[in-house]
C-alpha cells in the first residue's frame, strides 16, 4: 500500500511536473529554481515538494545556494533530490524481481554470460526493428529516454542517470551490466554513427553512448 500511496501523490499535475524537473537535473534543486521551472509560485512549489518528500519520492536537505560561507552568506535554503528507493505497483501482486534475481544467479553460476549477452543483443535488434542504426546522438537520446534510461549530454557523449535493471545489477553487476551493454548495442545498431561502451560511474548507468570512432574525422 505504501507504493500505491506514493505513486498516487503524482496524480496532481503540478506535483508531477515538479518531481520530473527535480529528477531530470541529477543534482540538488532549490524551491525558487523548481518554482520558476514549472511556472508556479514559490509557496505552492514548496508545498508540493514537501508532499513529495513526505511520500518518499524526494529527499530534502539544506545548503547555502550562494556557494559562500560565513557572515553575509545568507541562510541555508531547502533543496531536493530524488530519493534512492524504487516504487512499483502490481495488481494483483507479482514478484518479478525475485524471479529476475534467481535467473541471474543461475546464469552466473552456469557461466551463461555469453549466451545472455547474445540474447540481449538480439532483443535490442528486435526492438529497433527495421529502423536502421541510430543516426546520431540526438536520435540516441530519444531512443534511450523511451526505454527509461534518463539520458543527458555530457561533453561529446550521452550518459544515463537511470539503470532500468538497477535492482538486479546491484547483486550481479558483471552479468547484468554486460547484458545491458549488449541490449543497447542491438538497440542502437553496431554499424551506425554512435556506439555504446562500458564506462561505469557511481549512481548512473554503467554504459555511455558516444560518436563511433569510425565516424570521427
Amino acid at each position: 500500500m505504501e507504493d500505491i500511496d506514493a505513486i498516487a501523490v503524482l496524480q496532481d499535475p503540478v506535483r508531477r511536473r515538479l518531481y520530473e524537473y527535480v529528477v531530470a537535473q541529477g543534482r540538488e534543486v532549490g524551491r525558487n529554481e523548481a518554482a520558476e521551472a514549472v511556472g508556479v509560485a514559490r509557496t505552492l512549489a514548496a508545498h508540493h515538494l514537501d508532499k513529495l518528500t513526505g511520500a518518499g519520492l524526494l529527499e530534502s536537505g539544506s545548503r547555502r545556494l550562494s556557494g559562500r560561507s560565513g557572515p553575509g552568506a545568507g541562510r541555508p535554503a531547502k533543496v531536493y533530490t530524488r530519493a534512492p528507493g524504487e516504487r512499483a505497483v502490481s495488481l494483483p501482486a507479482r514478484d518479478y524481481r525475485t524471479a529476475a534475481e534467481l535467473l541471474a544467479e543461475a546464469a552466473e553460476e552456469a557461466g551463461l554470460d555469453a549466451g545472455l549477452c547474445a540474447a540481449a543483443r538480439r532483443r535490442g535488434e528486435a526492438l529497433r526493428g527495421a529502423a536502421g542504426p541510430c543516426g546520431g546522438l540526438d536520435e540516441a537520446m530519444g531512443v534511450l529516454a523511451a526505454r527509461g534510461y534518463e539520458p543527458f549530454v555530457e561533453g561529446d557523449a550521452v550518459r544515463m542517470r537511470n539503470c532500468p535493471f538497477h535492482a538486479v545489477a546491484e547483486s550481479f553487476p558483471p552479468l547484468v551490466c554486460g547484458m545491458n551493454l549488449a541490449l543497447l548495442e542491438g538497440l542502437l545498431g553496431a554499424e551506425g554513427p554512435v556506439r555504446a561502451r562500458m564506462d561505469p560511474r557511481p549512481g548512473e548507468c554503467c554504459v555511455v553512448v558516444e560518436v563511433s570512432k569510425n565516424n570521427v574525422d
